[in-house]
């Protein structure tokens, strides 16, 4: 007599192996970018990031040097 899965489920290293599979297929879609768009991107996001926090350090002394007349 042969034994039946429950609800006809494949075994746990089917699935993990199919998992596997699966999760190749979809690094194998993945367009890698190339080192000048990487150079570019980075450029991009420490600028902004530097720009992002001159911006809030002077709204920051704005806001100080209204307390400080404000209160006293």
């Amino acid at each position: 007599m042969a034994k039946s899965n429950k609800n006809n489920k494949p075994g746990i290293f089917k699935r993990i192996a199919g998992w596997c599979g699966g999760l190749k297929a979809e690094f194998q879609k993945i367009i890698w970018p190339d080192k000048e768009k990487i150079y570019r991107e980075t450029v991009t996001v420490v600028t902004a990031t530097i720009c992002l926090g001159v911006v809030i350090a002077l709204f920051d002394m704005v806001l100080q040097y209204g307390m400080k007349l404000l209160i006293g």
